[in-house]
Parts: C-alpha cells; sequence; structure tokens
C-alpha cells in the first residue's frame, strides 16, 4: 500500500513520538519536497524541524513530474496531491479540508 503525505499529519505525528506507524500501516510512505521545506519552517516546532533535517529511512521523498496549475491549495497540498495521483496512491493523509476535497 502506498500513502503520501502532507505536512500537518507528519508534523502531529512527530510531536507525538508516532510517527513509525506510518510504514507499519501502510508500507510505502512518500512526501514531496515542499512537505519536508514546510517542516523546516523556522517556527515549526525543533523535534519536527531535526526529523526533517533528518528523516528515517523509511520515508521516500518524492517530487511529483507535473503540477496541477488549477488547483488553488498551498505548495504541500499541490505537491502531494499531485504525487498521490501519479503513483496511484492508495491513501492522501491531508488534514485540510479545501485539500481533501481536491484530494
Amino acid at each position: 500500500m502506498i500513502v503520501v503525505s502532507d505536512t500537518s499529519p507528519l508534523h502531529y505525528l512527530v510531536l507525538v513520538q508516532c510517527d513509525h506507524v506510518l510504514p507499519r500501516m501502510f508500507g510505502r510512505v512518500l512526501a514531496p519536497p515542499a512537505v519536508i521545506d514546510e517542516l523546516r519552517h523556522p517556527h515549526t516546532p525543533t523535534v519536527a524541524r531535526a526529523w526533517a533535517e533528518r528523516p528515517p529511512a523509511w520515508l521516500e521523498m518524492r517530487s511529483p513530474a507535473v503540477l496541477d496549475p488549477g488547483l488553488k491549495l498551498g505548495p504541500g497540498e499541490i505537491q502531494a496531491v499531485c504525487l498521490a495521483r501519479e503513483v496511484h496512491a492508495d491513501v492522501v493523509l491531508i488534514d485540510e479540508r479545501k485539500a481533501t476535497r481536491v484530494a
């Protein structure tokens, strides 16, 4: 099973020290570069920034080949949705209403 994650789900799973459940639940876990960049933001809690600087081996960072210019979402959401389409992901982890409808 393949899952593509947006920023917030990773952020909060890291904060509660439960990010390790993702590969156990889904197998392959992918995140696009914009998601990792958002986790590295200076206002992100230190533990999440450190995690993004040295992500675990199970996290596959992958850029979508094509971005859909019609999506009116943030960079992380756009890349996550487009990547999920490309890899035919089984699940997209997104916590924002508008992005969830698009996904």
